[in-house]
């Protein structure tokens, strides 16, 4: 029985590498709180974008992040792979910690996104082929001298799509945590326990802190967590799902991450039309978009909850069972979300002069 619990591919393990992130993680949110405050990482709400009406210490990705570094360290045994994933982490996190405190400029970030991606990259860890049923008469593409550029630009796409949708209490964190746990399914299922692990310790750090970051929020993750669960999801989606399944491991990363991926499309499309720099912040995203229409915070949380949850669990059974039991699972829940979301629209337009006391809290 000691054995089971201690096999580093069995599922006991990989869940004490969850509790122990988790643990960790919502042991040391009130630290890093604390911290944030000490230093000045202090969102204030200075404009229309935030919903928050009163000063929030940001930082709580560290929380996240000690909680995932330490579950790696106790449990993972460190390939090579795995240690440039580690490195670039921890490149993505001081930037973010810096960010968080004075506000860097988007070019700043970028330059060191990039090392934390080519760090990565020159651990081995590229996506070389891509798959799709979609492509015809060939089941794959092998990408050959552009491996590199990929890879590159996928990392630092989902690293800056999470971050994007970073705007309401509680939605990255809880996209992210559901995100991780279908890439953690999959790795189950493909037999993949250093993906596993990775996911069981991501998830175990988003389910310790989701407490502190729920609405209202006691604080926020800032770009530390939130460019670091990007980070993380985009280096373990190659690991762990372009580098299998032939046919479907173009499909499900981009399904898994299907959110933030369609949000930081729009966001660029948007600002390009008009104009502005893709890194201009506005008040557009698909998240405000539901304030907006008159939804609480936790009613918008919830129904893009749903929605992530639709696509990862759809992601989960076009890896198990198949292409066309995945269109109808999709289907399926599709149809549920959408009657969820006209009975929430019934309502609010039915309450539309109240005032709901969780947006006050926001």
């Amino acid at each position: 029985m000691l054995s089971r619990w201690l096999d580093p591919a069995g599922v006991p393990f990989i869940m004490m590498a969850c509790a122990a992130a988790a643990v960790i993680a919502f042991a040391a949110a009130p630290l890093c709180r604390r911290f944030a405050s000490l230093i000045g990482a202090v969102d204030i709400p200075a404009d229309e974008r935030r919903i928050h009406k009163k000063p929030m210490p940001r930082l709580g990705g560290l929380a996240i992040f000690l909680g995932f570094i330490m579950a790696m360290l106790l449990f993972a045994e460190i390939s090579t792979p795995m240690r440039g994933i580690l490195i670039g982490a921890v490149i993505i996190v001081v930037l973010g910690c810096v960010d968080d405190v004075i506000r860097l400029h988007y070019a700043i970030k970028l330059v060191f996104q990039l090392a934390a991606a080519l760090v990565v990259v020159f651990h081995g860890l590229t996506i070389e082929v891509l798959s799709s049923p979609f492509i015809v008469g060939q089941a794959q593409i092998d990408v050959g001298i552009l491996s590199i550029p990929v890879t590159v630009i996928w990392i630092m796409a989902i690293t800056n799509a999470v971050n994007f949708i970073d705007g309401l209490d509680g939605l990255a964190c809880g996209v992210s945590l559901i995100g991780s746990l279908s890439l953690l399914i999959i790795a189950l299922a493909l037999q993949k326990p250093e993906i596993a692990l990775i996911m069981a310790a991501l998830s175990g750090g988003c389910l310790g802190f989701l407490p502190y970051n729920v609405n209202p929020a006691k604080m926020f993750m800032g770009d530390t967590g939130a460019t670091f669960l990007g980070f993380i999801l985009a280096t373990a989606s190659i690991q762990g799902l372009f580098k299998v399944y032939t046919i479907i491991s173009f499909a499900v990363p981009f399904l898994i991450l299907g959110l933030p991926i369609f949000d930081i499309i729009m966001s660029v499309f948007r600002r390009l039309i008009k104009g502005s720099s893709p890194a201009h912040a506005d008040r557009e995203h698909l998240h405000h978009k539901l304030i907006d229409m008159g939804f609480s915070q936790k009613q918008a949380v919830a129904l893009l909850y749903a929605i992530s949850a639709m696509m990862g669990i759809t992601a989960v059974v076009m890896t198990t069972l198949g292409e066309v039991r995945a269109v109808i699972v999709l289907l399926g829940m599709a149809v549920v979300v959408t009657v969820g979301y006209l009975i929430l629209r019934s309502r609010i337009s039915k309450s539309a002069p109240e005032t709901r006391e969780d947006d006050n809290d926001a």
